[in-house]
């Protein structure tokens, strides 16, 4: 029996219905072969609201119009389907159809007939997964309202758990590529691309940021639509609505649903910054699961905190803090981009060194000196104008870089001509500038800056305060020692070094009294390497420490041979550098040698010059004594370069002074040499110190030297310096005389 206010369909009046876009509507589909059936459930449902939607109708009048429409339409609230079509169960076959193959989960199916006591199979329901059936006759206008009202909700919530469970997925997808953005505006970005891919949304909206409290909101993103309002105030949006809820969210720090208008996100980070995002979504926003927006937004708001930091790092990387200017990694690059982009006029470079900082730093204190590094930076900053780069390259030192080749650098000249004010006093400061025009650079940024530096190292060269352009041939002057060094260092290790060895010889009987062990250098391609060459890159590198102990090795060795061959009466003499002197391990490794070669310490002389001998007095006549207290002979070498004080001499205990062949040179010539040679005999002879002259290539400077009072000599009038082989052949020879 049918109540009063449950009349059957009530047909409404035809009426023009308002334009609502369909993706704002539950989709209804009416699967019927009866005509009347779609005019009155249309009609009498038309202009209705369910869940705050209106409807939108879609219509088949068969299965097989029915399949066309599934196939392409999605989205799909509730189907009403009629179970008796062109055939008695072509409704209940279409809900399998449904189900399986055009898998749609989600939509609410009600089962209608018009055939009375007809009813499917419960199993039929259970297995097509029915969601109700009705029969046509009992429909009226508000129990048709209320079944759609039930399984539309019914859609809302399986569509909110489904969303939920993609969303997830999509945010841990989503997380992974917000972490790979670095810059805060292509962070920005992105989050409008992951919103829309979570709500399934075209990428429509914006992003704005507020660093500070009260401070205005800037657009730091946008799409499609919003795309004018970046990078404007959030003022200046013309939507008011949208202003509004941005607004809100930035204030309350809370996210904001505004159902038929769209969300406002909001992102917190770290102080003094805070984001948020807007996309449109209508009247999905009544669908959105809240819980789910908030895990997004966790996610977002740390991955911001992770773009804070790589922005941070990256203004490490290529900022300096302290001056507030580029670093060196930002000049390379910088440098690098331009020399790639221009062959030719390719601009100038200057490294500009402020004098004696080191010595500010440690009378004043590092704040004072980070005060005075601030002040050369503007300096330079306002001095070189806005046409130059300028950038913080050491701990003292900045770079100016000019991208036009005729650029005028005559502004690094009276740079600091006023004084400096540092912390309220008035500083004169002083600077050394180094400049290479990149037409002569043949490498990259960083061999540009090396040669700026090469220009700055000649300037401190001539005169602190000076200016100094780079030369070509100056730098591959330095790289040719530089890789001489390197070749050195793998030589040492290729066994490419060896001992020669000169005898030194009595002058009145020509007897063999010595030999000086010589270290020599062939490459792998025969190539011989002068010893003045590798010598002094071996002291300047340290690698003179490993080398010296090799040849001292070697040396003893070779001496402790000639003593069992039956010349233990024959020194063997060895140069030792200062930095062999000044190492703290030399002694113990001096004695390791003798101890393990076996030598006799009496066979060992130490050879060292004059010059370091006498510049540190004290000390080096405290370590002369412990190696005499050990049984070697002491000779001074080059004797008459340097200026050594006699009464330092005498307290050395020395046992040669060895005449250098500057003077052996001039013995019978105009020079001053011969006279100088003279003296030194002379002086040995007050010592009672034994002299040795090397350097005799004339029978006439050996008698001479001879007539003066010298003892012994070297030199190629004797004996050219001989590989081990040949030396230990000579020495037999002349062991005992003659020549």
């Amino acid at each position: 029996m049918n109540h009063p206010d449950d009349d059957l369909l009530e047909f409404a009046a035809e009426a023009q219905l308002a334009p609502v876009t369909v993706s704002t509507r539950w989709k209804v589909a009416i699967v019927d072969d009866d005509e009347d059936v779609h005019r009155s459930t249309e009609l009498s449902l038309a202009d209705t609201e369910i869940l705050g939607r209106p409807l939108a109708f879609l219509h088949a009048r068969s299965a097989a119009e029915a399949r066309a429409l599934f196939a392409g339409e999605r989205d799909i609230a509730v189907i009403l389907l009629d179970v008796v079509m062109e055939t008695q169960d072509a409704g209940l076959r279409l809900v399998d159809e449904i189900r399986h193959h055009f898998h749609m989960h989600d939509v609410r199916i009600i089962l209608r007939t018009g055939q009375p006591g007809y009813a499917p199979e419960l199993d039929a329901i259970r297995d097509y997964d029915i969601n109700d059936y009705k029969n046509k006759s009992e429909l009226s206008r508000t129990r048709l309202y209320a079944a759609l009202t039930a399984a539309i909700r019914a859609y809302q919530q399986i569509r909110i758990v489904n969303a939920s469970r993609t969303g997830l997925a999509h945010i841990v997808r989503g997380s992974a590529e917000l972490l790979r953005c670095e810059g805060l505006a292509d962070f920005a970005g992105g989050v409008i691309t992951q919103i829309a891919g979570l709500l399934a949304l075209p990428p429509e909206g914006l992003v704005c940021a507020r660093r500070d409290a009260g401070a205005p909101c800037e657009v730091i993103a946008a799409a499609g639509r919003f795309g004018h309002a970046c990078r404007q105030p959030l003022e200046a949006l013309q939507d008011p609505a949208i202003r509004a809820i941005l607004e809100r969210a930035l204030m309350q720090r809370a996210n904001v649903v505004e159902p038929g208008l769209g969300i406002a996100l909001y992102f917190g980070s770290r102080p003094g910054r805070d984001l948020a995002a807007y996309v449109e979504t209508g009247y999905l926003a009544d669908e959105l699961d809240p819980s789910l927006l908030e895990v997004f937004c966790a996610n977002v708001s740390v991955c911001l905190d992770n773009v804070d930091l790589v922005q941070r790092l990256n203004e490490y990387s290529y900022f300096d803090p302290l001056v507030q200017l580029p670093n060196r990694r930002q000049l390379l690059e910088l440098l690098d981009v331009h020399l790639c982009e221009r062959d030719g006029r390719r601009g100038v470079l200057a490294v500009v060194d402020v004098d004696h900082f080191g010595e500010i730093n440690g009378a004043f204190g590092y704040h004072y000196g980070d005060a005075l590094l601030k002040g050369v930076a503007a300096c330079i900053v306002a001095g070189c104008g806005a046409s130059a780069s300028v950038a913080r390259v050491g701990s003292d030192s900045f770079a100016v870089f000019w991208t036009a080749h005729d650029a005028d650098v005559s502004c690094l000249d009276g740079l600091f001509f006023d004084p400096l004010e540092v912390e309220g006093e008035s500083v004169i400061v002083t600077v050394t500038v180094g400049i290479v025009r990149l037409d002569d650079v043949a490498g990259d940024g960083s061999e540009a800056l090396e040669d700026g530096y090469l220009a700055l190292k000649r300037a401190k060269q001539a005169e602190r305060g000076s200016v100094a352009r780079y030369n070509r041939g100056v730098s591959e002057e330095i790289r040719g020692r530089v890789n001489l060094l390197h070749n050195l260092r793998g030589a040492f290790g290729a066994s490419e070094l060896s001992l020669a060895f000169q005898p030194q010889i009595e002058l009145a009987t020509g007897r063999c009294v010595g030999a000086e062990a010589l270290l020599r250098w062939r490459t792998g391609d025969g190539t011989m390497i002068p010893p003045d060459r590798f010598i002094p890159l071996a002291e300047r590198s340290g690698l003179i420490v490993a080398i010296g102990e090799w040849v001292l090795r070697r040396a003893c060795e070779e001496a402790a041979r000639m003593a069992r061959a039956g010349h233990a009466s024959v020194r063997m003499a060895i140069n030792v550098s200062v930095i062999q002197f000044r190492d703290p391990h030399f002694l113990g490794r001096l004695r390791a040698a003798i101890e393990d070669s076996g030598v006799s310490p009496q066979q060992i002389e130490l050879e060292i010059t004059e010059s370091v001998a006498m510049s540190e007095g004290d000390r080096m006549i405290e370590l002369f004594g412990r190696v005499k207290a050990m049984g070697l002979d002491i000779a001074i070498d080059d004797f008459g370069t340097g200026f050594s004080s006699l009464s330092r001499l005498q307290r050395m205990n020395v046992d040669r002074l060895k005449i250098d062949r500057a003077f052996i040179n001039d013995i019978g010539g105009e020079g001053k040499g011969g006279d100088i040679a003279d003296l030194v005999c002379g002086l040995g002879a007050r010592l009672g110190i034994e002299l040795i002259a090397e350097g005799i290539e004339q029978a006439g400077q050996a008698a001479r030297l001879l007539a003066m009072g010298c003892q012994l000599g070297q030199g190629y009038h004797f004996a050219r310096p001989m590989p081990a082989e040949d030396w230990r052949a000579w020495l037999d020879a002349h062991a005992h005389g003659g020549r």
